[in-house]
Parts: C-alpha cells; structure tokens; sequence
C-alpha cells in the first residue's frame, strides 16, 4: 500500500539529484534486489546510478551487470582526482525497460586485492555528483538498528544517520515479510523514530518470501507503519529472481514484480517531492578541479 504518488516518468530537471540509499536491519532483506529494481524505474525520469557498497565477494553486482567488462571502481584510485568521463567510464551498464542505468561496483577477479573503499556516504556522494548521475541508489550494507543504537555508545558516527542528512535523500528500508522479519523491522523503525531520523520520507518495502497472501502480522505491521512512513510497498515474491538473479533482462520479470518496482519508485518519488518541493531544487555539484599549470617547452 502506498500514499498518493506522481508519475514515475515526469523527467528530474537537469540540475537536480535525489539519494536513495537502500538499507535494512539484517540481511536476506532483498536490498540488492530492491536497488536493482528501483534503478531500472528510476532510469525512465533521470540519469541513474547504483553505488555497490558491498565487499566484492559478498556482492551479486558485478555478476548481475557485467562489471568484468568495465574497469570497475578498481580504476578509481582514491589518491588521484577523476574527470567525470573517468568516472562513468569504470561503470557498468544495465539496460532498463525504458533506457539504461549504470553500476559502480568491483568486478575484477576474485583473487585480487580487496579495495580499501569508503564507508562514509559523503565520499560516495562526492563521486557519483562528480559522475554527473541525478538519482543515486546506494545498496549498503550496513545492520540500520544496530548501526544507529552502536553510536550511543561508542564514538564512531552512525552512517544511517549519515546518508540520511545528504541533500534530497529519501531512504528505503527493507524487510522480508515473515513474522522473524516484522520483528526486526519494527525494532529498527523504534530506534529510527527515538534518534529522530526522517520516518515521514522513508519507503518501507517489505519482500515476500512465498507465493500467496501475506500473513496476518505482515498486513498489520504494513497498516501500522503506512501511518509513520511515506509509503509501504510489496515486493511479491519472484521464482524467476529466486532462481536465477536479476542477471536476465527486464522484459523476463514477472509483471506483478514489474508493478510492485513502478509503486516503489512512485513513491520513492513522491517522498522526494513532497518534502523538498516540486520540480526538485537544483543539488549541490561538487568544485570544479583546479586548473594545472603545464611547464613552457
């Protein structure tokens, strides 16, 4: 179920840029699916991109879109700046149903060195507005109630609270919908709502494991939370996704999967708008390189 939403197809204005970091309190919570899902809408109204957070061998992107074939963020050195040709250049690309979206992940084989990548979402900002994309969909991994609960305690900042505060940021969070899964996610949206996190504009999308009607306490948590947060999707469950990926192309997902993506990024949008105004305010671009003098021959 969701609020009332705006067309998903309505294209961003150029200068504008709307974060989506898709997260959850535990794994098996369908992040990368929701991610991949959500940029294959998204794709339609602006330029799109997906941040994989995930270390390489715990993550299916780079299977899931190629990467091998492209250089990957391995091309990305942290010490030297990039152009934003350099920048979409180590993406990979995925075709949607209406045009195309890219990946930043690590798709190099898997006995190389592991990248020492970034955990704070500010760096991961910085490059994909350096990369030029207007909807940034960033599949972390990160534990979101343990993350946040941990920084009462111990020094280190919270990066939910972190993605949060980025400009135009409308979060996603997801949950499979058993009993175990409501459990967590609604202990995770009691420490979101006690560190003031912005409920109003996050997504719940809640990812069913079987074929069928939801059980009873998944409809109720969905009917309390549609009260909290901006909207509550269901994600049906998909055998052909289950067995196989997302590695086919689009035109093989099933149209209640189809439907349920096109509900989620209405309502990603709707968020987005409802919040920071419609058409969304122009984002900030990151400094422009300083010119570098080159020695007279």
């Amino acid at each position: 179920m969701s609020k009332k939403g705006n067309s998903v197809h309505a294209v961003f204005p150029e200068a504008a840029r709307l974060v989506v970091p898709v997260m959850a309190a535990t794994g098996g919570s369908a992040r990368s699916t929701v991610a991949h899902l959500l940029a294959d809408e998204l794709a339609a109204a602006a330029d799109t991109v997906v941040l994989d957070l995930a270390p390489r061998l715990a993550s299916s992107w780079p299977t899931w879109s190629g990467a091998e074939q492209a250089g990957g963020l391995a091309a990305l050195p942290p010490d030297r700046p990039a152009t934003r040709g350099q920048i979409r250049d180590a993406s990979a690309t995925r075709r949607a149903p209406e045009g195309t979206w890219h990946v930043l992940t690590d798709g190099r084989e898997w006995h190389t060195a592991p990248l020492s990548l970034p955990s704070q979402p500010a760096a991961w900002y910085q490059l994909a507005a350096a990369g030029g994309w207007q909807a940034v969909i960033a599949d972390t991994v990160h534990p979101v109630a343990h993350d946040l609960l941990a920084t009462r305690y111990s020094a280190p900042p919270s990066l939910t609270r972190a993605w949060c505060d980025l400009p135009f940021t409308v979060p996603v969070l997801c949950a499979q919908a058993t009993a175990d899964g409501i459990q967590t996610l609604q202990q995770a949206v009691m420490v979101l709502h006690a560190e003031g996190l912005p409920l109003q504009r996050t997504v719940v999308v809640l990812a069913a494991t079987a074929d069928g009607r939801p059980p009873a306490v998944v409809r109720a948590a969905a009917t309390m939370l549609s009260a909290r947060a901006a909207a509550v999707v269901h994600l049906p469950h998909d055998a052909d996704i289950r067995a196989n990926g997302l590695q086919a192309q689009p035109a093989r997902t099933r149209p209640r999967t189809r439907q349920a993506a096109k509900e989620l990024a209405t309502a990603v949008l709707t968020a987005a708008r409802e919040t920071f105004g419609d058409p969304l305010p122009a984002a900030p671009q990151p400094a422009p390189l300083p010119a570098v003098a080159v020695p007279a021959v």
